[in-house]
């Protein structure tokens, strides 16, 4: 797929000397969902504010559709839509009025059809009218969400979109992603929930200490940071110590010693599962059940971040 957002050794450092963004080189793909991933402070929220034009870079470079985004301000701009952590929205402006205006604002010709089908698939149809102040924060989350929409951005960006929302609100906004992202919408999220990404995203990205750690496939990241368990329940408990011939598995007990698991690699030419099972027989020690576990993107990330996974 082509490019969409290219990034080029993107730097920034405020006045007081913080740096938030370490020499960020990145290319997004037309038409992907990309999770951005990282501790506070991390500079998710930064590189998202440079992109779309609300903090100006201290070094490298930025264009998306083909537009610098400080040469061509107007032009990268229009592609992308922008929805804040922070609720931002007009109080006592009606919730239809204040998408009109937004599309208004990048010089849209009015399209009541296009606002109607985005209010109705937010669930936001019943409040078109309401004054934005009437509504839970929840509502005004997917208000903010549809002023970002309302002028057909080819880029969206989505700042913790679902951060204090309930659970139906969040099946509605995946929904809309899955499907502007299919309608060749770019979407970059940044997002505390890993399990949101882990379901959604294409690729991921993690970022910390304002440098880009990786960005990779998601299945692909998965499967070569990822460790696999074996998990098996013994009909009997593992005596203390473990005889010799089963002590190079590593493997790890419960307290009851009646559970054990086996860490490996599942893409290794060799797992060792198979020469742990005739180990374990001949000690003596018979299975009762036996399943396997894929760590999650949550550990993979949490052992980036601490420098743990090579």
């Amino acid at each position: 797929m082509p490019t969409i957002v290219s990034i080029k050794n993107l730097t920034k450092t405020y006045a007081n000397g913080f740096k938030a963004l370490d020499d960020v080189s990145l290319d997004i793909e037309k038409g992907e969902i990309l999770a951005l991933l990282g501790p506070n402070g991390a500079g998710k929220t930064t590189l998202i504010s440079i992109i779309c034009g609300l903090v100006k870079a201290t070094g490298g470079s930025v264009t998306v559709g083909g537009f610098d985004i400080e040469k061509n301000y107007r032009k990268s701009r229009e592609m992308i839509g922008l929805v804040p952590q922070e609720l931002t929205v007009e109080s006592f402006e009606p919730v239809v009025s204040t998408m009109r205006f937004s599309r208004g604002l990048f010089g849209k010709s009015p399209n009541p059809a296009l606002l109607d089908d985005i209010l109705k698939k937010l669930s936001l149809w019943d409040k078109k009218d309401a004054r934005i102040m009437t509504l839970s924060g929840g509502m005004k989350r997917r208000v903010m969400i549809a002023k970002a929409l309302s002028h057909e951005p080819m880029v969206l960006f989505l700042d913790e979109p679902t951060a204090g929302v309930d659970v139906a609100l969040r099946k509605d906004m995946w929904a809309m992603v899955r499907a502007l992202r299919d309608n060749g919408v770019t979407v970059i999220l940044t997002t505390h929930y890993i399990d949101e990404a882990e379901e959604m995203a294409d690729r991921i990205g993690v970022i910390d200490k304002g440098k880009l750690l990786l960005v990779e496939d998601k299945a692909t990241l998965i499967r070569r940071l990822g460790k696999k368990e074996l998990h098996a329940e013994l009909a009997v408990a593992a005596p203390d110590p473990l005889p010799e011939a089963l002590r190079e598995f590593n493997l790890k007990f419960d307290e009851s010693r009646m559970n054990l698991a086996y860490s490996y690699d599942a893409s290794a030419h060799r797992t060792g599962i198979a020469r742990l099972m005739t180990a374990l027989s001949a000690a003596g020690l018979a299975m009762k059940d036996i399943s396997t576990r894929q760590s999650s993107l949550e550990e993979i990330f949490v052992a980036l971040v601490q420098g743990e996974a090579a």
